[in-house]
């Protein structure tokens, strides 16, 4: 699914706003419906406090709606159903941190990337049982929290563990904040997670997790289309305005620090 950095290479970027709209396409006010799973902070996920939906994808489609002149519809939908929904021309476009891989372009049109990602070890703040992938490996009792058919998921199978998917060292999870509870809880023993937002949960843990070893590859992600979508240029212009005038950068410091840390 997913993958990232901040302990990695954050593709750079700022606020922007209307002023930059006037170099962009004009979509005319016409409705995008996008569908999202509201589950992958902080990209996208449901406020505890408030019960709102928010995250850095949140705001970032506010800002390129504001570039490009068109009015936003949410709708909620699982990981799994969500890329063969999008190719089916269920939804406009689809956002959840979707690694950019060669298979899913065979299915459905990205945009180009807003934000880099390498994956990273998220551990306990107290693990010294191993400190890299090749030790987790060879520790035999060592369980993997992950969400079936994403980035991390394949990750661990095939550069951590042996690359037999129904390893019972892999323990699945609905969401991605569920196997990062359970790491805490001691129900299993890690947890993959792109840099960026493994460094949030680092950061607002006190103490109790931190990352260990190398990044373990680096991914793009992007934002989905049907095939054949007539807003990926427009998308594409929107980002690269995007990159280019502090707006990315200034996400990442709201959602991967500030609010991390309860700014």
């Amino acid at each position: 699914m997913r993958l990232g950095i901040l302990a990695g290479v954050m593709v750079a970027v700022g606020l922007a706003g209307a002023a930059a709209a006037q170099d962009l396409p004009d979509l005319g006010a016409r409705e995008v419906v996008v569908v999202t799973e509201n589950a992958y902070p902080p990209l996208q996920f449901v406020d505890p406090k408030s019960g709102e939906a928010i995250g850095w994808e949140y705001d970032f489609v506010a800002d390129l709606a504001a570039r490009l002149n068109f009015e936003v519809v949410y709708e909620n939908v699982s990981w799994d159903a969500m890329i063969p929904a999008v190719a089916e021309g269920q939804y406009d476009l689809g956002m959840t941190g979707i690694t950019i891989t060669e298979e899913r372009r065979a299915k459905v049109d990205f945009s180009e990337p807003y934000m880099r990602s390498e994956m990273f070890m998220l551990v306990r703040g107290d693990e010294d049982r191993f400190s890299d992938a090749a030790e987790f490996a060879a520790f035999e009792d060592g369980l993997v929290g992950s969400q079936a058919g994403t980035t991390p998921f394949y990750v661990a199978v095939y550069d951590v563990l042996d690359g037999d998917e129904a390893n019972p060292r892999l323990r699945l999870f609905e969401t991605f904040g569920a196997a990062v509870q359970a790491l805490r809880t001691g129900d299993v023993d890690l947890v993959l997670t792109d840099g960026t937002a493994g460094q949030g949960y680092v950061d607002a843990s006190e103490g109790a997790l931190k990352l260990v070893g190398e990044p373990l590859g680096s991914e793009d992600f992007g934002f989905i289309f049907p095939k054949g979508s007539e807003l990926v240029e427009p998308f594409n212009a929107a980002i690269a305005a995007a990159h280019a005038d502090g707006t990315i950068e200034a996400l990442n410091t709201k959602w991967f620090r500030d609010y991390a840390l309860g700014g």
